[in-house]
């Protein structure tokens, strides 16, 4: 028998793959042209960081960029247009409890994001050597990662009053601090003070834990990089749980 999570969660992940070619395939096109641009052109330059072939270095970041983009925008924009269309109130109006709501609007951008991390590292295969180092760390990196991006994205788009205001935390935001937290290079390798600027990143700890996970070597204690992820994960799930059970800024 369907329960009222698995119609929602499988409403959301049917949007994601009927319109895969937007959801899935350009953002994995998008991040594989970085590895060729970015890795093979620069890797005749840079050779390796921390022992690491260059292209090689760069993998792990790029997949975090690309699943952390899209666990954010995915819910961001499913939310805000369920409360813009109005579908939202009827989702409220069921008996689900609010964290099957909470957690059936999650999972689209998750299983969104999973495609795109998997469908982007069987290309970089076909061009860089990488290996799973840690499997474990690897797993946990991602399974908080995505709460973390995922949660953040329900939270906006139930305070977003347009979609600029959506659009301004993933380009203002994130995007910046993806690429200034060590996807393209070691935060090791820069100056003070920006060696110590990086490590108020929330992202760099993120990044650092997926390439342990791959590499098995990052630029701060993997643990450490775990903790702060998790914490912050644990925040934002907190939050968007809350305003489901509080209908704050859902019911009228």
């Amino acid at each position: 028998m369907r329960t009222g999570l698995y119609a929602l969660t499988h409403r959301e992940v049917v949007r994601v793959l009927k319109l895969w070619t937007q959801t899935i395939a350009a953002p994995v096109v998008s991040s594989f042209l970085f590895i060729l641009v970015f890795g093979l052109s620069l890797g005749s330059r840079i050779k390796q960081v921390d022992g690491v072939d260059y292209e090689t270095f760069i993998v792990p970041g790029l997949i975090t960029m690309a699943m952390v983009q899209a666990a954010y925008q995915n819910n961001s924009a499913t939310v805000f247009q369920a409360r813009f269309d109005r579908y939202l109130n009827d989702i409220l109006a069921s008996p689900m409890r609010p964290w099957e709501i909470n957690l059936g609007l999650t999972l689209g951008g998750v299983v969104r994001a999973l495609l795109i991390a998997i469908g982007l590292l069987l290309l970089a295969l076909c061009v860089v050597s990488v290996s799973i180092a840690s499997p474990f760390v690897l797993l946990l990196a991602v399974f908080l990662g995505l709460a973390l991006f995922a949660s953040l994205g329900v939270v906006v788009g139930i305070y977003a009053d347009s979609w600029d205001h959506a659009g301004f935390v993933n380009n203002i935001v994130i995007l910046p601090l993806t690429f200034l937290g060590g996807v393209f290079y070691s935060v090791d390798s820069l100056p003070s003070p920006w060696h110590e600027i990086s490590h108020a990143n929330p992202i760099f700890y993120l990044v650092q834990a997926v390439r342990y996970g791959f590499l098995g070597h990052s630029d701060v204690s993997v643990w450490l990089a775990l903790a702060i992820t998790g914490v912050l994960a644990a925040l934002m799930v907190a939050w968007s749980s809350w305003l489901f059970q509080t209908g704050r800024k859902l019911k009228p």
